[in-house]
């Protein structure tokens, strides 16, 4: 009699445990989709367009429709342009991935996610990680021959593809 006591009550408390377990839909991660907006309006908003070229913005909540071109921002430290290129919005399984690329002379001085999946906690969590990597890499390689990042697969193919695109209208 008493095993079987122990054993009901183990049984009840693995169950009370398991549904009290917080999954990656239930969790709350307004913060991580304000920062990541923010940070996007916030370089959009504060780089210098010349006139006659216009610039393009993607949000993570939205698709920009593919269009990508340069948008030119003078450099205060050197007197060459530095020059932005937005890649296509490539739809992946959990959403678009878009790239934007920042070109001083030949070379790829800043790489940027403007768009990718950030629908759910889980997203966010993963991407918190993987996106960095990518721009990190994509500066120091110079190419879009960087590794995946291991457990964000489908984010790390729309990014490399969207990068391609950029770096294609840059004509590196």
């Amino acid at each position: 009699m008493r095993r079987i006591t122990m054993a009901f009550l183990a049984t009840v408390t693995l169950i009370v445990l398991l549904f009290s377990y917080p999954t990656s839909t239930n969790r709350v991660a307004s913060a991580a989709s304000v920062a990541t907006t923010t940070g996007v309006s916030t370089s959009s908003s504060s780089s210098a367009a010349p006139s006659g070229s216009s610039t393009s913005s993607g949000t993570s909540s939205g698709s920009s429709g593919g269009s990508g071109g340069p948008t030119g921002t003078t450099s205060s430290s050197t007197t060459s342009a530095a020059m932005s290129y937005t890649g296509t919005a490539v739809d992946t399984q959990y959403g678009p991935v878009q790239v934007r690329i920042t070109v001083s002379g030949s070379k790829i001085t800043a790489a940027t996610a403007v768009e990718y999946p950030s629908g759910n906690g889980r997203d966010q969590e993963i991407n918190a990680t993987a996106i960095p990597q990518l721009n990190s890499e994509v500066v120091q390689k110079q190419t879009a021959s960087i590794d995946m990042v291991s457990g964000a697969t489908y984010t790390s193919t729309g990014y490399l593809q969207s990068l391609q695109s950029a770096i294609d209208q840059a004509h590196l």
